[in-house]
């Protein structure tokens, strides 16, 4: 069944729709998520934290999207997924907007946690309307895909542009990363107005009944049949956060200066919107998990190049090469989903990958934290980091498509 994009406004074209519907995922993870790499290097020195108790900010955000991914799918039924999407895009602004009003790291966590819960909402509902754009343009689902989860690039170069101004600006003031926090919730929330004419503009459509007995209960997931993937997944949360948490705390530390973290945070965030249309076809393709497979061996690589090198042209073409893939690694999944299971069930099987992968996030922010505490430092870390991305994509190539035979 084809998605019918009508309203009483004007049908509206698809890109224009997929690049609308790409500020969920900039606001959900670009922005929500991804903009506290900026930030860790001035709260850390001004609060006084350990890389552990750092890396514990984005793992109370993972438990907080953990937390929000079980119930999205419950919510989604209730209120409908462009209702869920556009709520928790302004739930996330305020939830940030609300770290600026803080010092305590219980309430920091608090406010991390709840952020991430908002966020999920966002990200899982924006994900399902985006594999229904697809459904709808089929020739190009790849690409539709690749643009939402590459809106998350939007909203990394934004805070790169944003975050250093705010905090150059506010210098003088103590405890100034609270204006860069502040000036993020206002970002976001101009983001949700985008998002929500798209959701106007792309109405909900009732989802196809899905295979059920008598009772009308829907069949459980096929864990079994995408178990590779799944465990793949997991692994790709756990070892991609380690970088996007700490990487900025490394160049920092190597003395990058505050236009070279700019520089490097942009380009990344550039590569990432670039994403979309570089793996297209390659979603578009396979229909088990070699895409996966394939993005997680390259990030492992982009992970290991600051480690390896100090240099300020290593450290640009890891940023560009990790931007360039990270997020076609969750398009995967979407992809995955898409080639697999009936479009009745795709928002069942978004939000199944959505939760191991907020599992993966919570351990590794920590644990990468706690590793950075010991010998060896940070670069220690992002190494444990790199091999967990590798070890997923050796269990990510093992995933094979539904149609054949086990």
């Amino acid at each position: 069944m084809s998605m019918t994009l009508t309203s009483s406004a004007p049908v509206q074209p698809t890109l224009r729709l997929a690049f609308a519907l790409s500020m969920g995922a900039a606001v959900s993870l670009g922005i929500t998520r991804f903009a506290y790499a900026l930030l860790l290097p001035p709260m850390r020195a001004d609060l006084g934290w350990s890389y552990a108790l750092a890396g514990g900010m984005n793992t109370a955000n993972a438990v907080g999207y953990l937390l929000g991914a079980l119930i999205t799918p419950a919510l989604m039924r209730r209120f409908g997924t462009t209702r869920l999407l556009v709520v928790g895009a302004v739930l996330a602004s305020i939830f940030m907007a609300g770290s600026g009003f803080v010092t305590d790291a219980p309430a920091l966590l608090l406010q991390r946690l709840l952020a991430g819960v908002a966020s999920a909402w966002v990200f899982v509902a924006g994900g399902l309307l985006a594999a229904r754009l697809g459904e709808a343009g089929s020739s190009r689902g790849g690409l539709l895909l690749g643009i939402y989860y590459g809106g998350t690039g939007f909203g990394i170069l934004l805070s790169a542009l944003l975050v250093p101004q705010v905090l150059r600006a506010a210098s003088g003031v103590p405890h100034n990363w609270t204006w860069a926090w502040w000036a993020l919730a206002l970002a976001s929330a101009a983001a949700t107005c985008l998002l929500a004419w798209a959701g106007r503009a792309m109405p909900d459509r009732p989802a196809p009944a899905a295979s059920a007995g008598s009772t009308g209960t829907a069949a459980p997931f096929p864990l079994h049949r995408f178990g590779w993937a799944l465990a793949g997944y997991a692994l790709f949360g756990m070892g991609y956060i380690g970088y996007m948490t700490f990487v900025i705390a490394l160049l920092r530390e190597q003395g990058a200066s505050a236009s070279f973290v700019t520089l490097f945070y942009a380009l990344l965030g550039i590569a990432c919107v670039a994403s979309s249309r570089l793996w297209a076809g390659l979603l578009d393709r396979y229909r088990g998990g070699q895409p996966q497979a394939l993005l997680n061996g390259l990030l492992g690589l982009a992970t290991l190049l600051p480690v390896l090198s100090a240099s300020a042209p290593v450290a640009l073409v890891s940023g560009v090469l990790f931007g360039a893939v990270f997020l076609s690694v969750v398009a995967s999944t979407t992809a995955l989903v898409r080639h697999n299971l009936p479009a009745a069930r795709w928002g069942q099987g978004i939000s199944m990958f959505t939760i191991v992968f907020a599992l993966g996030q919570i351990v590794g922010p920590t644990v990468t934290g706690w590793i950075s505490d010991g010998p060896g430092g940070l670069a220690r870390g992002l190494v444990a980091s790199a091999m967990a991305l590798w070890f997923g994509a050796v269990l990510a190539s093992r995933q094979h498509s539904l149609q054949e035979k086990s």
